[in-house]
């Protein structure tokens, strides 16, 4: 089906550093509606201008002749470099192939539902809780977050990731696991493949932050000021009368919201970096018990401060954003962990981490992203709501962008090289 053309010229062309990736460079006033389109076929921007398609297949000028065409038929103007339209062209396998028997149109298929499975760990949808070698191959016990909460297990690496098994409870999809694999069971993510490693780093534009990372100091991170703290905490009971105040000791003042489910403490003594000032909690009833609790020490943000007080006095109304899809819309930096994932400001100045096995501290807010030196950290425990994170994912994205980020070298930046891959060519 013809649509109506579309004022918009893409460029593409093999990737100078990672072969055989392919960059799409974007001109013309709806260059918005052809990344959008590119954008929901794995592209993701590395600038205003330009995306880059890395698989964990490699298989992207086959993807890339395939987004060509479909933005044809939209009516955007394409143009391929001969060097990529080569590449299209010529047909390949991977040699010592585990599945021989598999056409190409197997091999790709499988390799599809490998790098969904890819993506979704990436992007926050998958959590592996445990892996293990089982001698040949990496397996994993993993749970989805998001839409229907199946509980898998994983069977390989790159290409050849499958599931194998789906389990109808955590616990189960755990047990079965440890059964399996006995003492081989390690806990959180196996590390990352170097295939897997090279294309994250393509896809997020890690590789130029390192660079930056060499050459510019880490912005000085937002920070409250002495006696900011003090100055919140009588404005929040100036300002709400939902929350009374009840100070047991001299320098210890409660806060206590009028539902009787949310209270806060305030210590003011706390002065040090690592000195927790604020303990605030929730609980499922009157008297019931805590469903979760966040420690926020002093220097930190008092905007940060106010958005979980907010949230437990007056929850706004919930986009359904999810903390890792605002952070990654921000174009935070994220980094994969062997237990935790970490997103990180494009100045540095603040990080957000997940633990997603941790109880106390699932969730960890800091100032740069050296969690030992600090200025200031806010600790979420389990139970916190995907709401209450996506709001205070939202404020730190706010209050980053005050501190300016050193501008990026006027000199191109140029990727790593990956190592070549084991692929055979058939014309």
């Amino acid at each position: 089906m013809l649509h109506a053309a579309a004022n918009a010229h893409i460029h593409f062309a093999l990737h100078p550093d990672h072969h055989p990736g392919v960059i799409a460079t974007t001109s013309g006033p709806t260059a918005d509606a052809a990344r959008s389109h590119l954008h929901d076929l794995g592209w993701r921007s590395t600038s205003p201008t330009t995306m880059v398609l890395a698989r964990i297949d490699r298989d992207e000028p086959h993807y890339a002749g395939i987004a060509a065409e479909q933005l044809k038929r939209y009516g955007f103007t394409v143009d391929i470099t001969p060097g990529l339209q080569d590449e299209i062209n010529t047909e390949w396998e991977w040699s010592n192939y585990p599945f021989p028997w598999c056409t190409t149109e197997e091999v790709r298929e499988v390799s599809a539902e490998a790098q969904r499975i890819h993506d979704d760990i990436a992007d926050g949808r998958l959590v592996v809780h445990l892996h293990a070698d089982d001698g040949q191959n990496t397996v994993a016990v993993a749970s989805y977050t998001t839409g229907v909460r199946r509980h898998v297990h994983l069977h390989g690496e790159n290409h050849v990731r499958q599931v194998t098994s789906t389990f109808e409870s955590e616990t189960e999809a755990i047990a079965e696991f440890h059964r399996l694999y006995s003492v081989a069971v390690r806990p959180g993510p196996a590390p990352l493949a170097d295939l897997e490693r090279t294309v994250r780093r393509v896809l997020t534009g890690e590789a130029q932050a390192d660079h930056r990372r060499t050459v510019a100091p880490t912005a000085e991170p937002p920070t409250a000021e002495p006696g900011e703290h003090e100055s919140f905490l009588q404005a929040l009971f100036d300002g709400i009368p939902q929350w009374d105040r009840y100070r047991p000791f001299d320098d210890t003042t409660i806060a206590v919201h009028e539902s009787l489910l949310s209270r806060a403490e305030f210590d003011h003594e706390a002065r040090h970096r690592t000195d927790v000032a604020w303990t605030i909690a929730e609980y499922n009833g009157p008297v019931g018990e805590r469903l979760w609790h966040t420690t926020i020490t002093a220097g930190t943000p008092t905007l940060l401060i106010a958005a979980i007080l907010q949230h437990l006095d007056a929850p706004p109304v919930w986009s359904g954003e999810g903390p890792h899809e605002i952070l990654r819309a921000a174009g935070w930096h994220p980094a994969s962990h062997p237990a935790h994932t970490s997103w990180t400001a494009k100045d540095r100045s603040i990080t957000f981490e997940h633990a997603p096995h941790s109880t106390t501290d699932r969730w960890t807010v800091h100032s740069g992203d050296d969690l030992d030196h600090a200025a200031w950290t806010i600790r979420l425990s389990a139970g916190a709501s995907e709401d209450l994170l996506a709001e205070l994912a939202s404020t730190a994205v706010a209050l980053a962008p005050a501190h300016r980020a050193t501008p990026p070298p006027t000199t191109a930046v140029r990727l790593p090289a990956v190592a070549p891959q084991p692929r055979a060519y058939r014309r």
